[in-house]
This record gives C-alpha cells, sequence and structure tokens, in this order.
C-alpha cells in the first residue's frame, strides 16, 4: 500500500497536478456560488488515489444540485463555468485541455457515495474523493469490463476488502452483480 500511495503521490506531483489543482478549486467555487451542492469526483481520477495510477484523459464528478427536478440540470454548471473563463466542448468542461463530466448524482448508491466522500488536500486545496468502497461498488453497478478491472486493481491494492463490497453491493440491491463479479474474479 504505502509503494501505491507514494505512486500516486508522484503521479498527483506530476503534469496533472496543476490541472486537478484547477479543478478542485472549479468544483468549491461552484459549491460556495450555490450552483452545486456537494460534489465528489470518482472514475479513474478517484482510482489514482487509492490504487497505481491508471491512464485517463478527463476526470467524472458526481454532483448534487439545488434543483433535481429541472428539466436541464447542467445547464447552470455550464452558464457558471462560461461566465468564469471555462471552454465547453459537447457534454464537458474543458480545464486546460482537460474534459470533466459532470454526472448529476442518478442512484441511492451515488447519493450516498457523495454523502461519504472524503475531503483531502490536493496541493493546499481541498477536495471531495469517493472512497474506495463506493467507487468499486459504482463501478460494478455499470459493469463494464474496465470497471471489473477497477474494482480488482482496488482489491489488489488493499484499498478495499470482498467482504465490505459484498455488504454495500447488498445494501444497494446489487447482490446478483457482486455474485456474479466474484465468481469470475474471486472465486477459485
Amino acid at each position: 500500500m504505502q509503494n501505491t500511495k507514494k505512486c500516486a503521490d508522484e503521479c498527483a506531483h506530476g503534469t496533472k497536478l496543476p490541472i486537478m489543482k484547477e479543478i478542485a478549486g472549479l468544483l468549491n467555487r461552484m459549491c460556495s456560488a450555490g450552483v452545486i451542492t456537494d460534489y465528489a469526483v470518482f472514475g479513474a481520477a478517484a482510482q489514482m488515489r487509492y490504487t497505481e495510477p491508471v491512464a485517463t484523459v478527463d476526470a467524472d464528478v458526481l454532483i448534487e444540485v439545488p434543483e433535481p427536478d429541472k428539466t436541464d440540470v447542467l445547464q447552470p454548471v455550464f452558464a457558471f463555468c462560461t461566465r468564469n473563463g471555462y471552454a465547453i466542448s459537447s457534454d464537458t468542461v474543458l480545464a486546460g485541455a482537460w474534459p470533466v463530466h459532470f454526472i448529476p448524482v442518478f442512484s441511492p448508491l451515488t447519493r450516498e457515495a457523495v454523502e461519504q466522500a472524503e475531503t483531502v488536500d490536493f496541493d493546499g486545496v481541498p477536495i471531495r474523493v469517493v472512497r474506495a468502497d463506493y467507487l468499486a461498488v459504482i463501478a460494478l453497478s455499470v459493469g463494464r469490463v474496465k470497471d471489473s478491472l477497477r474494482i480488482m486493481a482496488l482489491l489488489e491494492a488493499g484499498s478495499v476488502r470482498a467482504d465490505e463490497l459484498r455488504r454495500l453491493a447488498e445494501r444497494h440491491g446489487l447482490s446478483q452483480s457482486w455474485e456474479r463479479f466474484a465468481k469470475r474474479f474471486l472465486d477459485e
């Protein structure tokens, strides 16, 4: 685990540091302005906190918004970003050249993941990151091959334990998905 942390720290202090710091600042300003009520980085960008660095070209951010029933919940996000000098490309905001995907919470699992996210210091700027157990179970709920690889990487890094994931998956109605995953990847 120590080597993983060292690698993640070295990666974070490499070329992606200014970009992640910019993203953290943007997210915190959006919360302060009331554009979003809470957020947590997830996906590959969050995984780098818990495992060896992984290749990614974007950042995925779960967000809670003040008006979740609004037809276009992302309109205030894009308007805020535009007013603050960020370019919009398709469905992403560009922080430098890095696309940031804003994804409104879409299930009780993702809502809980945001609520339980940890605030970490990223070169002097706080940023909220989905915990490893929620990151793995969200990946389980999506079910792509790369999501299975994410779960395995989190398990192999010692960032989560299989029994923790099983319990969290059960609480969110994902028992069958967990059983399929465990049978395929964990049973010997």
